[in-house]
C-alpha cells in the first residue's frame, strides 16, 4: 500500500461533498500537471489519500481510499490526463493546517511543502503516521 495526499479546492469539490458520493465514490477528475498525472497513474487499489483543502482553508480535512485505478479522465476532451476514483474513509477529529505541517521538523520535506502547487503527491510512511497522529485519527479505524 502507498500513501497520497490529494489536494482539492473546498469550492469545486469538499470533503462533505465527498462524504456524500458514499460508497460508490467519485472520480478525482480534473488534474492537468503531467507530474500529478504521473502520480495518479501510480495508484493502487487500496491506496489511503489525505484530502487536502487548497486555497481555502489550507489544511488536511480527511482521508479518502482509492476503488478504482487510472482511466482516462472524462472530462479532459484531448483524452491525455488520467482520473481515479476514490471513496470516503475518514474525516480527521483535527484538521492539520498547512501551517502546523511547516512548523513540524519531521516533516520539512514533504512535496507540500517543496512543491506547493502540485496537486497529487506520494506521502512516505513516516510521514502519514505523523499527520495522521496530529489529525488525532486511529490507525486501527482507517483499514476497518
Amino acid at each position: 500500500m502507498q500513501y497520497w495526499l490529494m489536494k482539492s479546492e473546498p469550492d469545486v469539490w469538499s470533503i462533505d461533498q465527498q462524504i456524500k458520493a458514499g460508497e460508490k465514490g467519485a472520480d478525482w477528475d480534473g488534474v492537468r500537471n503531467y507530474q500529478a498525472a504521473s502520480n495518479l497513474k501510480k495508484m493502487e487499489k487500496g491506496d489511503l489519500c489525505f484530502f487536502y483543502h487548497s486555497n481555502i482553508g489550507k489544511e488536511i480535512v480527511g482521508i479518502v481510499e482509492v476503488i478504482k485505478t487510472a482511466f482516462i479522465d472524462p472530462t479532459d476532451k484531448e483524452k491525455r490526463f488520467v482520473a481515479v476514483k476514490v471513496r470516503f474513509k475518514n474525516k480527521l477529529q483535527n484538521p492539520v493546517t498547512l501551517e502546523n505541517i511547516k512548523k513540524t521538523k519531521a516533516l520539512e520535506n514533504l512535496s507540500l511543502i517543496r512543491q506547493s502547487r502540485l496537486s497529487v503527491m506520494p506521502i512516505d510512511t513516516k510521514s502519514w503516521k505523523i499527520i495522521l497522529k496530529m489529525g488525532r485519527i486511529n490507525k486501527k479505524k482507517i483499514h476497518a
